[in-house]
């Protein structure tokens, strides 16, 4: 069940490879299947929703913790009274809107809503 605040999907950079080869990979080694959206994004829910990003632009290298709200604005306010640093605000994304933001020990996570 999704709430706000709580971890809901781990998005992956797949920029050291082809997106396909990242696939075939994960396919071949544990058997996960993917959903694409577009030429540069797969998902997959395997145990924890996820995603990998092949778009350079898009990724961070690093894996990126995404969490859900049900009141993004709500939750952009939170995060910034509390010492967090937006480092993307609100976008949309195919699926909902989501921002970025770096706790105090240099962590980038994502929110999420629809």
């Amino acid at each position: 069940m999704r709430r706000t605040g709580k971890l809901d999907y781990l998005e992956l950079a797949a920029t050291g490879g082809t997106l396909d080869s990242v696939k075939a990979f994960y396919s071949a080694a544990f058997s996960w299947s993917f959903t694409d959206y577009g030429p540069t994004y797969s998902a997959f829910d395997e145990g924890i929703e996820g995603g990998f990003q092949s778009d350079a632009k898009e990724a961070s290298g690093r894996p990126l913790p995404v969490l859900y709200s049900e009141h993004l604005e709500k939750t952009l306010a939170a995060v910034e009274n509390a010492g967090g640093a937006i480092v993307r605000p609100i976008f949309e994304f195919p699926g909902g809107r989501r921002f970025h933001f770096r706790d105090p020990a240099g962590n980038e996570l994502a929110v999420w809503g629809p």
